[in-house]
Order: structure tokens, then C-alpha cells, then sequence
């Protein structure tokens, strides 16, 4: 089964990233449930988050659920099995060569999948991502040839890549796409209409090298969501109290700017943002991060959810689309990850010095040189 327009993150419901209240297991579990009878039938999953209990959960879920009714994604890439936690790091990459060589490269990867797939209570994802991946990840012909076999051997339907946790990697991709286009059916990538760049900037060579983009973020931190307010008091260690004192009201006047665009099409916020990022040609699906926020007036999240699962087969012209993205213009404001001039040595498994062949790249994709 393909990835359907709309489509659950077990990201979503706080457990296992700290977006607003952290839900009690059998309420995560409703989560899912309640999305898919809402009509949702695309969900993600990665090995990593609770060292496999995400997995789990999504497995208990969806027990009883005809597997031919929904699309399922999986990502691996950390190596929570033989590595150690590095604190706000996390987990190493399977690549990383103090755990293992290339020619352990593809036992892991097979080894990875059938344990998530076992956890998940299936035999195949219909997507396989490779998560979060370090610059060997981009780069490696036998990274991509155990991708290759593990699809090969019916154990994923097909194959992808899943950059992050953070922004960037924008010529990471491209040179990953030119190299091993063939292989990639989907990306999945940060895109909102506050967060435009960088990843817009990558969008054309999805298209042209054929790759389908599956959208995180598209609620922008639960702006979106339309439940917080400027001074919104986020409980300590959500991952939102990060981010700029003023985001949210920052955030929000933006959107003020948008929302007769969103009031047009009679959508919420959150189909605006998502028929926003569905009104670019490159991009197939969009996966929002469910949360509860803390409070006793604030909006179930259950109700989230179903909002979301009736998205209208609307899209924005080109017009709206570019009058939007003027209004979100983000360029310049965080220093992005991956390649990068502003590194002479790899110290992080999501930094790396920048390649030669990466500014040529960028010179033809006139993406200029500033990297």
C-alpha cells in the first residue's frame, strides 16, 4: 500500500518526544486507534523512539487491523542495540565505525528491520527509511545496497530517507539523490509555511529525481494547531521551550497575515498549513506532531486528530502558494546541519565538513555558495 495524504507519527502523544502533556500507554495506544477510525491509514514508526516500545504500542494498536488497510512506514538508522545513549546526541548511527565496518553494514540493517517489523506484529513495511542518517549515510554505495536487499527480500515495499532531527542537509540530499535516485521513492522533511527554507529548496530535485515527499512539522511546533497563545507556558523539558523567548507570538502574527488565505478555502489552520505544504508538486503526504497540550481547558487531542482526518482535496494555486512563503520566509534564521563550511571536522553524527562535489552541486542548482 502506498502512503496515503494523511498520516500518524508515533512522535505524537508525548511519550517518546516531549511535546506537551506525556500520555498514559493505554491513551497513546487510543491515539492511534482513534486516527485510524477516523479514517487515517498511513502510519510512522522508528525503532529508536523507546528503544523499540513505540513500535510495540503501534503493533498493539493495530492488532486485529486488516494489514491491507493501511500503509506502514518504519525508519532505523540508530543504533540503540549495540551502542550507548550519548545524552542530547542520542544513539549513535550504525555507520558510526566504533560500532561497526561497511561489511557489517547490511547484517545490521537486515537484523534492524525484521526486529522492528516483529515489534510492529507484520512481515513488511510498505516504506523503509533510512533515519536520521550521518554523512556514510548519504554517501555510502553499501548503505544503499542493504537498503536495496532488504526490499529485495520482501521485507519493505519501498525505500526511503529521513534526514534530521534537525533542519538542513539541503545538499546532502540532492548529492544523495543524484548518487542513489534509483533507490528512493520518498523523503521525509520539514516543511510549514513558517518554515519554508531550507527544505523548498531541495523540492525541485525531488521532482525531477521522481522522489515523493512525506512532510513533518506541518504544525509548527502546534501553532498550527491553533491552541496556543503568545506567553503560552510550556512545561518544563518540552522540547518547545528551546526554541526563542517570542516564538509563538512571533509565530502568530504570521500567521494573522495568512489567514485569509486559509478563510478562502473555509480551512483551519492546520489544513491551511497542510494544503499548503500538498500544494507543492514534490509532496504527497503530511504528518503532523499530535499533542496534548497542559491544562484542563486545553483541546483533547483526540479531537485533533479527527479535525485532521477529514483534510479537504483542495489545492492552492501557485499564486497563494508564493504569497505565502514570502510571508513565512525563514532563510538565514538557524544555522543548518549537515555539510557544512562552518566545519573542518566531523564531531557530531549530523555535522560534517563540506565536499567539493557538494559546491558543484550547489553551483548547479544555483543555490549559491554561501554553505
Amino acid at each position: 500500500m502506498n502512503l496515503t495524504t494523511t498520516a500518524y507519527g508515533t512522535w505524537s502523544g508525548g511519550r517518546f518526544m516531549h511535546f506537551g502533556e506525556t500520555l498514559p500507554e493505554e491513551r497513546f495506544i487510543g491515539c492511534i486507534s482513534t486516527a485510524y477510525e477516523a479514517g487515517i491509514r498511513t502510519f510512522v514508526t522508528a525503532d529508536v523512539y523507546g528503544n523499540g516500545k513505540a513500535d510495540e504500542l503501534l503493533g498493539e494498536a493495530l492488532k486485529g487491523v486488516a494489514r491491507d488497510s493501511y500503509c506502514l512506514v518504519g525508519m532505523i538508522g540508530h543504533d540503540f542495540y549495540a551502542g550507548q545513549r550519548q545524552g542530547s546526541r542520542g544513539y549513535p548511527r550504525f555507520t558510526d565505525p566504533e560500532l561497526r565496518g561497511p561489511a557489517d553494514y547490511a547484517a545490521y540493517v537486515r537484523m534492524a528491520t525484521s526486529r522492528s517489523l516483529e515489534r510492529c506484529g507484520t512481515d513488511h513495511f510498505d516504506l523503509l527509511m533510512l533515519h536520521n542518517p550521518d554523512d556514510t549515510g548519504f554517501t555510502s554505495e553499501t548503505v544503499w545496497q542493504a537498503m536495496r536487499d532488504v526490499k529485495d527480500t520482501g521485507l519493505a515495499g519501498q525505500l526511503g530517507i529521513a534526514p534530521g532531527p534537525a533542519n538542513g542537509f539541503t545538499l546532502d540530499l540532492i548529492g544523495c539523490y543524484e548518487k542513489f535516485g534509483e533507490l528512493i521513492d520518498w523523503a521525509m522533511l520539514i516543511l510549514n509555511p513558517l518554515e519554508p527554507w531550507p527544505v523548498g529548496l531541495t523540492l525541485a530535485a525531488c521532482a525531477e529525481h521522481g522522489v515523493k515527499v512525506l512532510t513533518r512539522v506541518v504544525d509548527y511546533g502546534g501553532v498550527f494547531h491553533g491552541d496556543l497563545s503568545d506567553g503560552h507556558e510550556f512545561k518544563p523539558g518540552d522540547h518547545r521551550t528551546f526554541r526563542p523567548d517570542g516564538w509563538v507570538g512571533h509565530a502568530l502574527e504570521k500567521v494573522e497575515r495568512m489567514r485569509p488565505i486559509a478563510e478562502r478555502h473555509g480551512l483551519t489552520l492546520l489544513e491551511f498549513a497542510s494544503i499548503w505544504n500538498l500544494s507543492h508538486p514534490a509532496v504527497d503526504s503530511v504528518v503532523p506532531t499530535f499533542m496534548q497540550e497542559a491544562g484542563t481547558t486545553a483541546r483533547p487531542i483526540e479531537d485533533k486528530i479527527r479535525d485532521f482526518a477529514r483534510l479537504p482535496d483542495v489545492r492552492l494555486s501557485a499564486e497563494e502558494v508564493e504569497a505565502v512563503r514570502l510571508i513565512g520566509d525563514n532563510t538565514g534564521c538557524m544555522p543548518l546541519k549537515g555539510a557544512s563550511q562552518r566545519h573542518s571536522t566531523s564531531e557530531r553524527p549530523d555535522e560534517w565538513p563540506m565536499r567539493p562535489e557538494l559546491l558543484d552541486l550547489a553551483a548547479r542548482h544555483h543555490l549559491g555558495d554561501a554553505w
